[in-house]
Order: structure tokens, then sequence, then C-alpha cells
């Protein structure tokens, strides 16, 4: 049996520019991390910050939205486990486009004369 290959997601908007955050006090060779992957944050973003429902999250990263679902429990996970053991998360990787060049909207006329 062969694993169906994965759909790449897109990203609305691009990743943070800061991509690394840790517990205060805690020295970087001390820490371990959790890896928080780009498709991961841009669901996060787009159902939490974004407001946007599961379904209409998953239609802008080009996914269903079974698969959202997973990327959301998945990211919650990672998160709910580096805040609870004091690890650091990093955002980095992930299977993913970058976001996409926004076309400039067409004028449409409605009634009247063009000119």
């Amino acid at each position: 049996m062969t694993d169906k290959p994965r759909k790449r997601r897109t990203l609305q908007k691009p990743l943070p520019r800061i991509k690394y955050f840790k517990p205060v006090g805690v020295p970087m060779q001390d820490l371990e991390e959790v890896i928080l992957t780009g498709d991961e944050f841009e669901a996060l973003r787009l159902v939490h910050l974004g407001s946007h429902y599961q379904s209409e999250a998953a239609h802008l990263m080009g996914i269903s939205r079974q698969t959202l679902g997973r990327i959301l429990n998945n990211a919650h996970t990672k998160i709910t486990t580096a805040l609870s053991r004091g690890l650091a998360i990093r955002i980095q990787g992930g299977d993913y486009v970058d976001f996409p060049e926004v076309e400039p909207r067409r004028r449409r006329f409605r009634g009247g004369r063009k000119g």
C-alpha cells in the first residue's frame, strides 16, 4: 500500500520574523525545543487570530477540513507540551508554499458609461 502524496499547504501571510521563543532565565544550552512547522503556525493564525471557521481556514490553505483539524491538534499538543515542560518553541519547516501573490482587483463598471 502506497501513501498518498501530501498536498502542500498555502500560507496567506509570511511566517513571523521572530521564529524562536524560549523561557526566560534558562540558558540556551539547557533547553530542549519543540518544532512548530509553518503550516501548523498558519493553521493556528487563521483559526485563532483570524477568527476563521476550520472549513474556511482549510479552504484558504488548500487542504481538507479534516487535515486542518489534524494540523491544529498537532500544533496544540506541541505548544501545550512546550508551555507545561518549559521547552523552547522554534517555527521551522513544514509542507507549504509561500503566501500567494495578490492579484490586482479588476474594476467592474455597473451601469452608466465607461469613460
